[in-house]
């Protein structure tokens, strides 16, 4: 039997968590929101982000990391490759949410910026705990 990788709540709160990251996205309006398990559950096999979250006609892709950011941009673009509705149209937001970020903000923002030319994404890269309001 499959496991549920899929939850749909109101919830305000909807926090995501692994090792020492975290995420958490307030949901203000309390719309109904999806919250979708990628790792092991979804995707099983290849690179693939933790989490995705689908709210307001927007897809999230929620990638918890140590520091290496460059793998968790690598994850999350097969992600969006496999999963998402539409590669260039569909709003989505991304998100790496880490221990430490090892770079620096000249390096983040020219990774940004190839980022949202390449999948229409916003990219946050943020050191955990990270909230962040719908």
């Amino acid at each position: 039997m499959k496991k549920e990788c899929t939850i749909k709540n109101r919830n305000k709160l909807v926090v995501f968590k692994e090792r020492r990251s975290q995420l958490t996205i307030e949901n203000k309006d309390e719309v109904l929101a999806t919250q979708i398990i990628v790792d092991g559950c979804e995707i099983t096999s290849g690179l693939r982000c933790d989490f995705m979250f689908l709210i307001k006609e927007m897809e999230f892709y929620i990638e918890l990391k140590g520091q290496d950011i460059n793998h968790a941009i690598k994850q999350i673009e097969m992600t969006i490759l496999r999963l998402s509705q539409d590669r260039i149209k569909q709003k989505k937001k991304s998100f790496i949410i880490c221990t430490r970020s090892p770079m620096t903000s000249a390096t983040i923002q020219n990774l940004q910026v190839k980022f949202r030319k390449k999948f229409n994404s916003e990219l946050i890269i943020q050191s955990s705990p990270y909230k962040y309001i719908v």
